[in-house]
């Protein structure tokens, strides 16, 4: 059974793989289109550089071994964004904005979810030294509009604020030994359970953290927190973030969910999360993460999003499968093989065949070249 995968990894067979690479040119000349200039990071790195900043469940998802060379532990990436990241501190140097974008296979030692790929083909953009909202605004609706592209429709665009939880934990003393059990209780929406985490944390931050699970829904969510939550500077400050950036986009699906912590230990500011229609899971994630590059020696603003082209291509329309024309083999016909030449120039697939070829397995031939007196045309496959 040596032919047999590992656990959630599988090959991108023809049609898959056609459909993904058309997405791929489709949203990199999008962002291209929107200044954003792209890299392509090793495969392998030194672990400290992959997994700086990015906190503790990236580290679980990093395969890791050692070098033969230096003898240190290298990592395999599960997340291009720490890459990017270092590419701006470290190797751009740019003074101003910085706009970047990737697509590449990363490898995960396990799924995200139950029905998640090992090696997802991650694409994103990242925007870096610009602390604004309205660097936030502008990659949320370079997803929107990429999605928007390539017909995959979005429901919803969950946001919230890290800095939320930040300011009622440091407030009401919270230990750092409890914040994880907390944070994975706000994200199952278990309030019988944070009710119990935090018996011991004082009024008003126990009822705070309680009743952020329900803070969830419309716009109207902004004005039930500001009324609900302790009016601490950290509280208020992020509000005011989530209000000014529904203000600048009414027309973008906004909903709201202060208990969605995803990356907390990655993010610090504005988080949002693309859902589609019959899809259990968001599509893209997304959020701010200022001073990542700060071990590279600059710690730069920055905000970006990515998500899994495979995911991505499963979701949109399937569109046409590519048809090519038969052609037949030119060694010795010049002429034919100056049409065949020009086909190809015009965009079209030409199958030339091979000696003693007699039909193509694949892609579909719909049409074939043939010989018409002394010129050759393209005629239509009949299929008997």
């Amino acid at each position: 059974m040596n032919w047999l995968l590992p656990e959630y990894i599988a090959d991108a067979l023809p049609n898959e793989a056609e459909r993904i690479e058309r997405l791929r040119r489709t949203l990199l000349d999008h962002f291209r289109s929107h200044g954003f200039e792209f890299v392509m990071p090793p495969m392998l790195e030194y672990i400290e550089s992959l997994l700086t900043g990015a906190g503790h469940d990236l580290n679980l998802r990093t395969f890791k071994l050692v070098d033969q060379l230096s003898g240190r532990t290298m990592g395999v990436r599960a997340d291009i964004t720490p890459q990017a990241a270092r590419i701006d501190a470290h190797l751009l140097n740019h003074r101003g904005v910085t706009r970047l974008c990737y697509c590449d296979s990363v490898l995960h030692a396990m799924p995200a979810t139950i029905s998640a790929s090992r090696e997802p083909v991650q694409i994103g953009a990242e925007v870096y030294g610009h602390a604004g909202i309205a660097a936030d605004l502008a990659v949320i609706r370079l997803l929107a509009e990429a999605l928007a592209k390539i017909k995959v429709p979005v429901s919803r665009i969950d946001i919230g604020h890290v800095g939320i939880f930040r300011a009622l934990a440091e407030a009401a003393g919270l230990p750092r030994e409890s914040e994880g059990t907390v944070l994975d209780l706000l994200q199952a929406k278990d309030i019988p359970g944070l009710i119990e985490a935090c018996a011991e944390v004082p009024a008003p931050f126990r009822e705070a953290l309680q009743r952020l699970p329900q803070l969830y829904g419309g716009v109207e969510v902004l004005d039930r927190a500001a009324a609900e939550l302790p009016a601490i500077s950290g509280v208020t400050s992020a509000l005011a973030d989530l209000r000014h950036l529904v203000a600048l986009a009414a027309d973008l699906p906004f909903s709201l969910d202060l208990s969605d912590l995803r990356g907390y230990h990655y993010h610090n500011g504005v988080v949002f999360a693309a859902y589609c229609p019959d899809y259990p899971v968001a599509i893209a994630l997304g959020g701010r993460y200022d001073g990542a590059g700060k071990v590279f020696g600059r710690a730069r603003p920055a905000t970006g999003f990515s998500m899994d082209l495979r995911e991505v291509a499963r979701l949109g329309p399937a569109g046409k499968p590519s048809r090519a024309i038969l052609a037949p083999h030119a060694s010795r016909d010049g002429k034919l093989a100056a049409h065949i030449a020009a086909l190809r120039e015009q965009g079209e697939i030409v199958v030339e065949l091979l000696p003693g070829e007699t039909a193509c397995e694949g892609p579909v031939c719909d049409r074939k070249l043939a010989l018409v007196g002394e010129h050759w045309i393209i005629e239509a496959i009949r299929e008997d």
